[in-house]
């Protein structure tokens, strides 16, 4: 007969807690082994008033947070679990979950073991009892890297390409959060299919990543004509939107990407491809927007 050794206990693969400059916003991203779980989780959580939103982003749920204590009126049904405490403080962001009943199981053996946690403080949970576990993770930057024009016409993509190099630079500094294809527009001197690559990264050495990244880029591309970007900023500025839109929507002078003013923005590999790289950026897990073809008007 096959046995379970923790019958009662779910892991979460891995926890990523990636913060801004001044600590005043953390965005927690929870990679989730559970579906159902995650799912009651986003709807709970979202109540606890230091969240400020939450998401689902594949097989991760992202909570936008602010740092604070609070004590949460946990209730059975209605508000049996939540977040009750974050601190930025150094390299470390804690945070402190409570739950009741199966929510403390949650809230504390779930995610005590998770790839990412530093060390972790944990009431027992299980049955009726309420539990809450503080956990301690590294302080990480965001760090976004676009990339275009890396497959010639009778080979390669640049899709595949770019999520095999991210996951090749992930080690115990940098984790690969996310993927994003951005439909561009199709302009005459397209491959075929005209997209731009997004990859996010949590990350506590960004110059090393970097540097990792456009070195296996360099190596693997197969155009003379590659572009990648880089953005060190906790979310793209509203100029960098901007352009990226008009990249979607219509051919622009490579002189354009020059213009734009945004401290976080780094062009690693000049190409003519970095059109593209850099107009993917801010479209990191923004899904709908970034696979939609515009016909130049809208």
């Amino acid at each position: 007969m096959v046995s379970i050794s923790e019958p009662y206990i779910i892991r979460y693969p891995q926890i990523v807690a990636v913060a801004d400059d001044t600590g005043g916003k953390v965005e927690l991203v929870e990679f989730f082994d559970c579906i159902g779980g995650a799912m009651w989780t986003q709807h709970h959580y979202a109540k606890s008033p230091l969240v400020e939103s939450v998401r689902c982003v594949g097989a991760t749920t992202r909570f936008l947070i602010h740092p604070g204590d609070v004590n949460l009126a946990l209730e059975g049904s209605r508000f049996p679990a939540g977040i009750s405490g974050v601190s930025v403080s150094g390299n470390e962001i804690a945070v402190t979950y409570i739950g009741m009943g199966g929510g403390g199981v949650g809230a504390t053996s779930c995610r005590a073991a998770a790839r990412g946690v530093l060390r972790e403080h944990c009431d027992p949970a299980g049955g009726g009892k309420v539990a809450a576990a503080t956990l301690w993770l590294p302080r990480r930057q965001r760090v976004l890297i676009g990339v275009d024009d890396t497959d010639t016409a009778e080979e390669g993509a640049t899709w595949t390409l770019v999520h095999n190099i991210a996951r090749a630079v992930e080690d115990e500094h940098t984790s690969y959060l996310s993927h994003t294809i951005v439909q561009l527009f199709p302009v005459a001197f397209r491959t075929k299919n005209c997209v731009s690559l997004v990859a996010e990264f949590g990350t506590t050495k960004p110059e090393t990543l970097i540097s990792t990244f456009s070195e296996l880029l360099r190596k693997y591309t197969l155009s003379e004509k590659t572009g990648m970007a880089a953005y060190t900023g906790f979310t793209p500025s509203q100029n960098l939107m901007d352009y990226a839109r008009k990249v979607k929507r219509g051919e622009v002078t490579p002189d354009l990407v020059r213009e734009i003013d945004d401290p976080c923005l780094r062009i690693v590999m000049d190409g003519r491809g970095i059109t593209g790289a850099v107009a993917a950026l801010p479209f990191y897990t923004l899904y709908e927007e970034a696979l939609a073809l515009c016909n130049g008007k809208s």
